[in-house]
């Protein structure tokens, strides 16, 4: 199997590499479903045969990649599943598989998305403070705009609605994505006081959140719409704006 370029692990992994507009795609070893890399997630397999998440996909080592819901990869855990796919790919039975790889899946993949957010926001392209979001959405300075989980539906269709009319998208339905994480866990990981609506200026730093969200997304089993398709909408040519420090 050849290795796709600039793709280092891949010689090392239990999957499938093959060429689409998607990029490198792999296969999960529950389900079998081949997807791109991007919505999956990585377990890294140490030497000793310690299972471990690897939420950015970057951990020496040989991995297998999965595809599952928390609650699947829970039942595949439990009656042996999980176990028997790795032991057959790695031909190895004595991997240790920690009772709680579910919280620790969640948890790594929670704070890559966090991580991630905060890495957008010391460059200067995250934008907080619903005043500030709404003031650059209506110029048509914001690519994505996102929620958290216990948001009101008041605050956000406010902030939606200047997202749609700075993007000339007005009667589109277009609407910021309600996060899988309250205002308490944005606010500490961002180090703000009360973050509940947070944007980004252009597209290539939505294009960056997309991907571990998309993973936590998929993981936790949150309905939504495609992240990539909503991350973008202001286009690449969206302004940068300064990050705000007046939060709601």
């Amino acid at each position: 199997m050849r290795n796709p370029r600039n793709e280092p692990l891949a010689d090392h992994d239990i999957a499938e590499a093959t060429g689409s507009d998607k990029g490198p795609e792999r296969r999960c070893i529950l389900s079998g479903r081949i997807a791109s890399r991007d919505e999956l997630l990585r377990l890294a397999i140490s030497p000793d045969g310690d299972v471990l998440p690897d939420a950015h996909a970057k951990a020496p080592g040989r991995g297998a990649w999965i595809g599952v819901t928390r609650s699947e990869l829970a039942e595949a855990l439990a009656n042996g599943k999980l176990k028997g796919a790795l032991s057959r790919a790695f031909k190895n039975g004595r991997l240790a598989i920690p009772d709680n790889l579910p919280d620790l899946v969640g948890a790594a993949l929670s704070r890559a998305f966090l991580d991630r957010l905060g890495l957008e926001m010391r460059s200067g392209r995250l934008i907080l403070g619903s005043d500030r979001i709404a003031g650059e959405a209506r110029l048509g300075r914001v690519a994505a705009l996102y929620h958290a989980a216990d948001a009101s539906d008041d605050g956000s269709r406010k902030l939606d609605q200047a997202w749609r009319v700075g993007s000339e998208a007005e009667g589109s339905g277009l609407s910021g994505l309600r996060l899988p994480l309250d205002r308490a866990a944005l606010s500490v990981a961002l180090g703000r006081d009360n973050v509940v609506h947070l944007a980004l200026a252009d597209a290539a730093s939505a294009k960056r959140v997309a991907i571990p969200l998309q993973r936590l997304v998929n993981f936790l089993g949150a309905p939504g719409a495609s992240l990539d398709e909503d991350a973008c909408r202001a286009g690449d040519d969206a302004a940068p704006a300064s990050m705000a420090t007046n939060e709601f």
